[in-house]
C-alpha cells in the first residue's frame, strides 16, 4: 500500500528531473559538448542523492517519495543556471580564463584568485572543458547541494530516535531558498565548504573521529569561514567524540590539499597567506558589514562607528565562542547529539552575527544547521525560518542590488533592521535552547 502511495510522488519527480534535463538542454551560449555532458551531470547529481541515502539505510518506499524533491530541486536549478552575476563576470570568469590562457594546471603556480587552492583546483580543470565554465561551475556547487542535504539527513538521523526528521532535513536542505540561490543562481561555492562541515559533524556523532577531522580540514582548506564551526570540535573532545590523538588529521589533510599546487610551483607561503589577505582585503574596504544581518544592522545606515567597535565585536564573538564551549564542558554529562547540532548552529550563527565585516553569505552553514535543529525539535521552527528570512534580505540586496526591508523611523534609516532582528531571535532561541539542554535533565545519549 506504501509503495503504491508514493508512485505518483516518485513519478512526477522524474517528470521534474526530466524537464530540468531538457532545459539543461537548450541554455544559452551552450555548446556541442555542454547540450550533452550538462543535462546528463543534473541527472547524474540527482541520481548520486538517491544512492547515497539508500547506502545510508533509507528505506525503499521513503527513498521513492525523496525523488519529488530531487526531481524538484533539479528542475529549479536548471532554471537558475544561465544567470550570471558580477562575481562571477569580475572574479570566476577571468580565473577560469587565465587558467585557459596559461596552460590549465600550470598556471596554478600564477598568483590569480584569493580563494584556497582547492578551488583553484576545480577552476584549473574547467579551463579544459569545451563548456561554458559558467555551468561547470554552478554544477560542482549543485553537487555539493544534495551532500550538504545527505549530510543533514545523517546528522537528523544521529539524533532522531523515531520519525521524519532526517528525510524532512534531507529536504529542506534541498529545497531551502538560500542553498538554491547560492549555487545555481549566485554561482557561489557556500554548500562546498558548508557541506563538507556538516559531513564532518555527521562522522563525529557517527562515532568516525578520523572521518570528521579529515572533511573538517577540507572544509577549511576550502573556505575561512568554516572557523566558525571548528571550535565546535573542542565540544566534541569534552564529550568523548575526538580523541587527542586523533587530532594531527587536520593539519596533515590540510597540508596534503597544498601539495598538488606546491607541485606546479605554487610558493607554500602563498597558499598559507590566502586567508590573511582576504580578512586584510575586507578591512581595507573600510565597511564594517557587507549586506549581512549582523548586528551593526541595528543601528542607522549613516551610523559612524568608533574605531573601538570592530575590536569590541571581535571579543563578542570571542566570549560567544567560550561560552558554548563552557556550556559543552559544564553539561557534558547531558550533552547528546541534538545538544551538539545546537551548539553548532549557535556557533555558527552567533559568530559572524557579532563579527565585523562581515558578507551576506556567511550565515550559510548556521542557517543549515538550525534547519536540521527545527526537524529534530519542530517548536524551534519559527527560529529556522527567521534565520532563512534574514539571510534572504542579504541575498537580495546582493543580487537584486536593493534593501528589500528598508525602516525609515525620526529621520533615520535602517536598511537591514527587520533582518538584524529576525537573526538576533533565531540566535538567541539557539542559545537559550542550548542552555535548557546543557543545564537542564540528563538527556540520553543514544542514538
Amino acid at each position: 500500500m506504501s509503495s503504491s502511495k508514493s508512485q505518483p510522488a516518485s513519478l512526477l519527480g522524474l517528470f521534474l528531473a526530466g524537464l530540468g534535463a531538457l532545459r539543461c538542454v537548450f541554455l544559452p551560449n551552450n555548446t556541442p559538448l555542454g547540450r550533452l555532458f550538462i543535462p546528463l551531470a543534473l541527472l547524474g547529481i540527482g541520481a548520486l542523492g538517491l544512492w547515497l541515502l539508500e547506502r545510508s539505510g533509507c528505506q525503499r518506499d521513503t527513498l521513492m517519495k525523496l525523488v519529488l524533491p530531487i526531481g524538484l530541486a533539479l528542475f529549479l536549478r536548471s532554471l537558475l543556471l544561465p544567470h550570471a552575476t558580477l562575481d562571477y563576470q569580475d572574479f570566476l570568469s577571468k580565473w577560469v580564463e587565465h587558467f585557459r590562457q596559461n596552460g590549465g594546471v600550470l598556471a596554478l603556480k600564477d598568483p590569480v584568485g584569493n580563494y584556497n587552492v582547492p578551488y583553484l583546483y576545480l577552476l584549473s580543470l574547467l579551463s579544459y572543458l569545451p563548456i561554458p565554465d559558467l555551468y561547470g561551475i554552478k554544477l560542482f556547487s549543485i553537487l555539493f547541494d544534495v551532500l550538504l542535504a545527505w549530510g543533514g539527513y545523517r546528522l537528523a538521523r544521529t539524533a532522531a530516535h523515531d520519525g521524519p526528521a532526517p528525510e524532512l532535513a534531507f529536504t529542506l536542505l534541498l529545497l531551502l531558498p538560500t542553498v538554491v540561490l547560492n549555487g545555481a543562481c549566485w554561482g557561489q561555492c557556500d554548500s562546498v565548504w558548508a557541506g563538507l562541515c556538516v559531513l564532518a559533524l555527521a562522522s563525529a556523532l557517527e562515532e568516525r573521529p578520523k572521518t570528521s577531522l579529515a572533511l573538517l580540514a577540507l572544509a577549511f582548506a576550502f573556505k575561512l569561514q568554516a572557523i566558525f564551526l571548528i571550535p565546535l570540535w573542542a565540544g566534541l573532545w569534552f564529550v568523548g567524540r575526538i580523541k587527542l590523538r586523533d587530532t594531527p588529521i587536520f593539519p596533515a589533510v590540510f597540508a596534503l590539499t597544498m601539495v598538488p599546487a606546491m607541485l606546479f610551483g605554487k610558493p607554500a607561503g602563498d597558499i598559507l597567506r590566502v586567508y590573511v589577505d582576504q580578512a586584510g582585503s575586507s578591512v581595507g574596504w573600510g565597511t564594517l558589514n557587507y549586506n549581512s544581518p549582523s548586528v551593526f544592522t541595528l543601528f542607522p545606515y549613516y551610523h559612524e562607528f568608533s574605531p573601538v567597535a570592530p575590536k569590541l565585536a571581535i571579543l563578542c564573538a570571542f566570549v560567544l565562542m567560550l561560552t558554548v564551549l563552557a556550556l559543552l564542558l559544564w553539561g557534558r554529562e547531558r550533552v547528546n547529539n541534538g545538544a551538539l547540532i545546537l551548539a553548532g548552529a549557535v556557533l555558527s550563527l552567533g559568530i559572524p552575527y557579532l563579527l565585523p565585516y562581515m558578507h551576506e553569505r556567511y550565515f550559510f552553514l548556521g542557517g543549515v544547521l538550525l534547519v536540521v535543529w527545527a526537524c529534530l525539535r519542530p517548536r524551534h521552527a519559527p527560529a529556522a525560518a527567521g534565520a532563512e528570512i534574514a539571510s534572504l534580505g542579504g541575498y537580495h540586496a546582493y543580487l537584486m542590488t536593493k534593501y528589500v526591508m528598508t525602516v525609515s523611523l525620526f529621520g533615520l534609516v535602517w536598511t537591514q533592521l527587520t533582518e538584524g532582528l529576525l537573526m538576533l531571535f533565531a540566535l538567541l532561541t539557539a542559545f537559550l535552547a542550548l542552555v535548557g539542554q546543557t543545564c537542564g535533565k540528563k538527556f540520553p545519549k543514544s542514538p
